[in-house]
């Protein structure tokens, strides 16, 4: 039976003719700081955090390393936790402990492609080992919490689906997300769209009241609505790099942006960026830097500039680009 986390949010899409939009979870990306910075410039329906291993969410010692994984600024909208890992204890741990820091929804990792995350039996790995999974979605529901999947089509070959797909859609899950392609073929290649009626056909069989969110190559709201018109039977969209093209991606009707909008957000997240370090603790300056090519771009020597933040070392020296640039605009 579906949560009432969730048919709040499948309600709020059916009311608007349109499937319901998310922010994809991103390693070093979609931390508290930009999750503000892109509801600030056209929100989703939903957030998620960047994945954290479960064993650290409650470990004496590593609890620490995570906090600001899940760190959620109080006015901000709380997003899922996303938890990855392969010991259904940690995740029973974990579940309990994020229900009481206030989440309201769990979403566990069985996607992810990275090298690492996949030796220590996690992400997509857990394609290939069905016990652990299984053990881990039902440690997860032991604290009532509405749990949800985000995964790919197989391991090593597409053809996997066929038999991954309806085993996941058997173990009663509120929502899965399908990235579009193998971890294999990483996102070497162009997402298989042509495999979406397949999916939609397994889950209606399977399991009618799982919603379906579909992932990879969707760039922006206009986009992932075209898909979903073409494939009825899509719940949701998740976006995830279409947002380093456009932090605007999700606005509702595309609207063009001058420099100075997108040196507006910039500098939002500069700001944002300052105060967590003051709140939370220390933050390498460095993360930041995957961002700048955001806010740069379309405009006359975009690389050089993009160049200069690249080797700033502070805000305020980015802040001081950012006025050069807001001159030379104007």
């Amino acid at each position: 039976m579906i949560s009432e986390f969730w048919k709040s949010i499948k309600d709020a899409s059916q009311k608007k003719g349109e499937p319901f939009f998310s922010l994809a979870p991103m390693e070093a990306v979609t931390d508290s700081v930009f999750r503000r910075v892109v509801f600030k410039a056209a929100p989703p329906d939903l957030f998620y955090t960047e994945f954290t291993n479960a064993i650290s969410v409650t470990h004496p010692k590593a609890k620490f390393s995570v906090m600001g994984r899940l760190y959620v600024k109080k006015d901000e909208q709380r997003p899922i936790v996303q938890l990855w890992g392969n010991h259904a204890s940690d995740f029973a741990k974990a579940a309990l402990s994020v229900k009481n820091q206030g989440f309201k929804a769990i979403d566990i990792n069985m996607g992810c492609p990275d090298s690492t995350v996949v030796k220590n039996g996690g992400g997509s790995d857990l394609i290939r080992h069905r016990s652990a999974a299984a053990e881990v979605i039902q440690a997860s529901k032991e604290a009532g919490l509405p749990i949800s999947a985000k995964t790919r089509l197989g391991f090593s070959k597409i053809d996997e689906m066929y038999d991954w797909l309806p085993w996941l859609l058997k173990q009663d899950l509120q929502v899965l997300t399908v990235h579009l392609r193998t971890r294999k073929e990483m996102s070497k290649v162009p997402a298989h769209f042509e495999l979406i009626d397949e999916i939609i056909k397994m889950r209606d069989q399977i399991a009618p009241e799982t919603l379906l969110q579909i992932n990879g190559d969707i760039k922006n709201r206009s986009e992932g609505i075209e898909l979903a018109k073409k494939h009825p039977g899509i719940d949701g969209i998740m976006i995830g790099r279409g947002v380093f093209e456009n932090p605007y991606c999700f606005e509702t009707k595309a609207a063009t942006h001058s420099l100075n909008d997108c040196l507006d957000l910039f500098e939002m997240q500069l700001d944002l960026y300052d105060q967590y370090v003051q709140e939370v603790g220390l933050k390498r300056f460095e993360t930041l830097r995957r961002f700048f090519k955001i806010y740069i771009r379309g405009i006359r020597d975009a690389a050089k500039y993009r160049d200069l933040l690249i080797n700033t070392h502070s805000t305020d020296e980015a802040r001081k680009i950012i006025n050069e640039l807001r001159t030379l605009n104007n």
